[in-house]
């Protein structure tokens, strides 16, 4: 198992002041012989009639010099990870939480914007002073 990012409990808990319910940390997938943990799993009822929502949220901070490098690790995990997801039947939708200082720098770069919407990623902006979700995107 990875050791967890230096702002995993700051994430866990913007989720939980946003609603959601930790059901698993991490979140354990053993799936087509390969072991996988991601950062959390997390639900939030949404009503009798609608049910549940499920997520799970990986955890980067992009305090590498080489943020280009660290997004590189990180791509290629939430690709695997949302495999993993799938090829075990979940329901669960997979998003990456990262700091609000990443999401006005470097995610705000041309090249970021397009990988993120050609590898259809989910991010979960976090204000990491107030512990706070800012922004779901997209």
């Amino acid at each position: 198992m990875m050791a967890k990012d230096i702002i995993h409990h700051r994430v866990r808990t913007a989720l939980e002041k946003d609603g959601w319910e930790i059901t698993d940390d991490p979140l354990y997938l053993n799936v087509a012989e390969i072991e996988v943990y991601i950062d959390l799993g997390a639900e939030r009822l949404l009503g009798a009639e609608k049910g549940d929502r499920k997520i799970a949220v990986e955890i980067k901070t992009f305090l590498n010099p080489s943020a280009l490098s660290e997004f590189h690790t990180v791509l290629g995990q939430c690709l695997n990870y949302r495999l993993a997801l799938k090829l075990e039947g979940s329901d669960r939708t997979l998003y990456l939480a990262i700091p609000q200082e990443a999401w006005s720098t470097f995610f705000r770069r041309e090249f970021a914007k397009l990988a993120i919407a050609e590898h259809q990623l989910q991010l979960i902006i976090i204000d990491l002073a107030q512990e706070e979700i800012i922004e779901w995107s997209p």
